[in-house]
């Protein structure tokens, strides 16, 4: 169903209420009994996160961590690698792949009954391929060496994890958000653009893969400024189906931005053309996944209650209208825990208070942001699996 305003808008009023107490007291909020994962798979819905590979006890977002695989098998019910699936770390040179983190990871994840998704086989824009990719001699015929690179990386991880992965980010953030183009890397321009690029990787993961939902996965969001994104997305969209591309999904990586305080104003003001957006992918038949959930606390307060309070809100205010899609099964945050949030090395505050975007803090507590995801999953109408 879709949640009306007038009834969105009351949940989040009681909501904030609610958090920015329990932060004044200085109140931690217990996790769930049984974990997101439970409240989720009652809906029919799954609730992961991305994890990483790391040396036994280190201080990281990974499996090897104890405190961090704690809230993995316990909040979630699907997996995603942070990294370790990226042509930069598993493509090292152009005939040589290294699996031997991924590898790690996945077992771990297999022995703990945690499926995995794939992110991702390609990462088109310059600056995230590797530098030999972009740096590559094609020789005297470069569309067919280009085509070979690109059959050869994607075939090789796909055949090497079977059924083992049963959903694909396939072509990662493609569209440049200053003007909807797509953009270009010496691999596309060696096989004549980047349209026959990215229609080309999704045919080979649907030759390789063809068990797996296959998704394209980009950061266009709600807030001011993404509406070029947007558009870009929506016309990539629409020549994948015309031209008979096989793609599932499109993946929301849902890098959410704080407004301001007052969060009930906020999201009555960006709903309207956000709804507009996910109808138009959903009308034309795709599937919708959030794939890196978390939230850059920007234009809020220092203060801690404060801010965990509108971070909560706008968590669940945005939840509560992706979930009102049945098109919508998956739900994965990217990071559990503040401590190793990638925001913060990325986009430090300039007032210097760390920055606050996962649903547990840094010592491993669950903050008001957990009891919205929460909340939100509780709140969704059951989906029907297949």
């Amino acid at each position: 169903m879709h949640i009306t305003r007038r009834t969105g808008l009351t949940m989040l009023a009681g909501l904030a209420a609610t958090a920015g107490g329990a932060g004044r007291a200085h109140m931690h909020r217990p996790a769930a009994p049984g974990g997101l994962q439970a409240i989720a798979a009652s809906k029919g819905i799954r609730l992961g996160a991305c994890f990483a590979w790391g040396m036994p006890g280190a201080d990281r977002g990974s499996f090897a961590n104890p405190a961090y695989a704690a809230l993995l098998t316990r909040d979630c019910g699907i997996l995603v690698p942070e990294n370790e699936l990226k042509w930069q770390a598993l493509r090292p040179t152009p005939t040589r792949f290294d699996f031997a983190r991924f590898d790690a990871m996945i077992a771990w994840a297999q022995a703990n009954a945690l499926p995995v998704r794939g992110h991702n086989l390609l990462w088109h824009q310059p600056k995230w391929m590797p530098r030999w990719a972009e740096n590559h001699d094609f020789g005297a015929t470069p569309r067919r060496a280009a085509e070979q690179l690109l059959v050869d990386h994607i075939t090789t991880v796909c055949e090497r994890y079977g059924t083992r992965i049963q959903s694909y980010d396939v072509v990662n953030e493609a569209v440049n958000p200053a003007d909807a183009t797509l953009y270009q890397t010496a691999l596309s321009r060696a096989l004549g653009g980047s349209t026959a690029t990215l229609d080309l990787a999704f045919h080979i993961a649907r030759a390789a893969a063809p068990h797996a939902q296959l998704v394209y996965n980009d950061y266009m969001s709600w807030e001011p400024g993404n509406a070029q994104h947007r558009a870009g997305v929506l016309r990539l969209l629409e020549g994948f189906k015309a031209r008979g591309v096989p793609v599932d999904a499109l993946g929301v990586q849902s890098h959410i931005i704080t407004q301001g305080v007052d969060t009930r104003v906020h999201i009555a003001a960006l709903e309207g053309e956000w709804r507009r957006f996910l109808d138009a992918v959903t009308s034309m038949g795709y599937a919708l996944v959030i794939t890196e959930l978390d939230v850059r606390d920007a234009a809020l307060p220092a203060d801690i209650a404060r801010r965990d309070a509108a971070v909560a809100a706008y968590t669940r205010g945005y939840l509560d209208q992706m979930l009102s899609y049945p098109q919508l099964d998956d739900v994965l945050l990217w990071g559990m825990s503040d401590r190793y949030s990638w925001i913060e090395g990325f986009e430090p505050r300039t007032d210097k208070a760390r920055r606050r975007p996962c649903p547990y803090d840094r010592a491993f507590k669950a903050k008001p942001m957990y009891a919205a995801i929460a909340a939100a999953l509780t709140a969704a109408t059951p989906r029907i699996r297949g």
